[in-house]
């Protein structure tokens, strides 16, 4: 169980990245959704040990993170979101040299993680191919490599699809899938699908500050039968349907505008209840949010 109580920063520019976080995080995917400037990176690097909070601390089965950083650092492996590489090195010697760095030091046992590593990424048959030939994906998936030597306890990635074709952001996705059932996982992105797709438990947070958190299926059980559809035949009426009703979101459908609305009983003639998903709900709260802050 990783435990965040009360984590707050402020930059030197006077931005408040972070206003008093909490949070408990057990083992499995946990999904930290939020715009950019949310404050997602900044919380990833104070667990990293990359940043100091002004306060607050976090604790990972006894130990802590923000003042015993040498030892986090044995039990981590982070995927930030500008994960850089040495193009001209081959992946199977950058990936041994970072092995190095992570306490391996028994050559033969090197080489069998190593090996298994790539193997696990998919990465085998590309292992000598320099990094500044590889594409996105496959930076990213060796990111992943890199982040589960020495078998960590706690694994952080931060934005790790952003630039994916889909082809290779399912590859991604399911790759993570399978390393996050006996570790805590942080998965910190603006993508809902991601979180949608692995997470068992998630948290919302805007302008620094944790809007929301718990189970998805729980956290749309609660939004069901509560959010509606319409087609806005026109820019009047999608802009009168936002100034008289609880607008989430607006998405194009066939070049028309398709309104989804938030409402105990149906708002009005030409809507229809639809199922509500995790998209309502991160909308939902980044709005509520706002308006709270304007009253």
């Amino acid at each position: 169980m990783l435990s965040i109580q009360n984590l707050t920063k402020t930059y030197s520019n006077g931005v408040r990245a972070l206003r008093g976080v909490s949070l408990e995080i057990p083992n499995g995917m946990f999904g930290l959704l939020g715009p950019n400037g949310a404050g997602k990176s900044t919380l990833m690097k104070i667990l990293a040990t990359l940043l100091e909070p002004d306060t607050g601390t976090a604790q990972l089965n006894g130990l802590n993170l923000v003042q015993q950083k040498d030892e986090t650092r044995k039990i981590l492996g982070y995927l930030p979101q500008e994960f850089g590489v040495y193009p001209k090195m081959p992946a199977v010697d950058l990936l041994d040299h970072l092995a190095v760095m992570k306490g391996i030091t028994n050559r033969k046992q090197r080489k069998e993680v190593v090996e298994a590593l790539l193997q696990q990424t998919n990465l085998w048959d590309s292992r000598k191919k320099a990094l500044g030939g590889y594409s996105g994906g496959m930076k990213q998936r060796f990111g992943i490599a890199q982040a589960l030597l020495a078998n960590p306890k706690l694994i952080i990635v931060d934005e790790p699809t952003a630039g994916l074709d889909p082809a290779e952001r399912n590859r991604f996705l399911n790759l993570l899938s399978g390393i996050g059932r006996d570790v805590v996982v942080i998965l910190s992105t603006h993508i809902v699908e991601d979180v949608r797709e692995l997470c068992s438990r998630m948290a919302i947070i805007s302008q620094g500050q944790l809007l929301l958190e718990g189970e998805p299926n729980q956290i749309l059980e609660k939004l069901q039968a509560h959010v509606w559809k319409k087609v806005a035949e026109t820019d009047e009426e999608r802009e009168e349907l936002d100034r008289t009703l609880k607008v989430i979101s607006t998405h194009l459908v066939g070049g028309r505008h398709e309104v989804r609305v938030y409402s105990d009983t149906c708002p009005g003639q030409g809507f229809a209840g639809t199922e509500a998903d995790l998209e309502d709900v991160y909308f939902l709260s980044l709005s509520n949010a706002e308006k709270n802050q304007e009253n």
